[in-house]
Formats: C-alpha cells, structure tokens, sequence
C-alpha cells in the first residue's frame, strides 16, 4: 500500500468502511456508482492504479481499495483478479499491474471463461485475449471435450506443467475463499 494510505489509517483509525460504491468488471475495469445509481468506468488512469496500488481482502475474503484511513469494499463481477496476456503471450499481468510468477492450475467453467490461479489468487483471464491463449494450445475442442467429462488435462503454461480442471462459475467463490459482494458485518455501519 501507498505510505500515505498507511500514514492516514495511523492517523484516523476506525473510519467506516463504505460498501457497494465500487466495482471491479470482467474486464479489470474500476466502476464507481453514479449519481443515478448505475456504475461507470473510472476512466482516469491515475485513479485506477492508485486503487490497483492499494487493493487486498480481508480474514473474510472481502476484496477492498484502501482509500486513505477508508476501506471501500468492491463488488465483485466475477473474481478478484483479471489477468490479461503481456509480450509474446506467456507473461501474465493483473489488472492492478501486479506480475504473478507462476501459473498454479487452470479451470474452465460452465461460461467458457478460462481462470488461472496465481499465487495472487484466481482470477479469470481477459476475454480478448482467450483466442491468443486457447491458439497456442492445440485442438482446444478436443480439451474442452475432455474437461467436460470430468477429465483434468494438463497444459504447458509459463513453462511448467498445469492441471486444467472444470469448474461451474457459481462454485468460484466459495472454492478460492472470496465474497463477491462484501456487505457489512453484524454491528458494523452500512455507509
């Protein structure tokens, strides 16, 4: 986190948190509530890498952006990370900028979204850069057969042998430990 985060939490402990005023898209796109109770993109790219700067979860696998002394818990699209595809397509980069070292194992869910768990956590990989991805592979249709019948496949990602493994979208959250949609706790003020 920002040394001036730090500095403030110091300074103003106990700052209510704010919940349902920030978004993070399938696309690892920062949305903000807007005036007329919708979302819209942060557009300001300054903005958006001080909240990839200062972003973590909780105990509870809340995922949050620390805005000086306060917390402000995101809702969730799908998973906590969005990797995107960087260079000659075997670097990963987060939406935060983040760099995960090592591919872990790969899910392929009932949507045809491809996840990657990182040692960042799961996250789903940009959509645009499926067909980059799935190319490089082989006879994908052939895989995405097998992995549909149960069968774990392994594939060569960032040079190292990954399991890929089906997964229904819905079983996400609870199967990494992340809620999509942070509410307060018991007691704690709904600001």
């Amino acid at each position: 986190m920002d040394e001036i985060v730090l500095r403030s939490i110091a300074k103003w402990p106990g700052v209510p948190a704010v919940y349902g005023w920030l978004a993070l898209d399938r696309r690892g796109g920062w949305r903000i509530k807007s005036a007329a109770g919708g979302f819209e993109r942060i557009a300001n790219v300054a903005m958006g890498e001080f909240i990839g700067r200062n972003y973590a979860a909780d105990d509870a696998g809340r995922w949050y952006f620390q805005n000086g002394p306060q917390r402000v818990y995101i809702s969730l699209d799908y998973t906590p990370w969005i990797y995107r595809l960087e260079g000659t397509g075997d670097d990963l980069v987060a939406h935060t900028g983040a760099v995960p070292c090592k591919v872990d194992a790969a899910f392929l869910d009932d949507a045809g979204a491809l996840l990657l768990h990182t040692e960042l956590g799961v996250g789903a990989l940009l959509d645009r850069d499926l067909p980059a991805f799935v190319e490089r592979l082989g006879d994908f249709a052939a895989i995405v057969e097998r992995v549909s019948r149960g069968a774990v496949v392994q594939l060569m990602l960032q040079g190292n042998s990954v399991p890929l493994a089906a997964i229904r979208a819905g079983d996400v959250p609870a199967r990494f430990g992340f809620d999509p949609r942070p509410r307060p706790r018991p007691g704690d003020p709904d600001c």
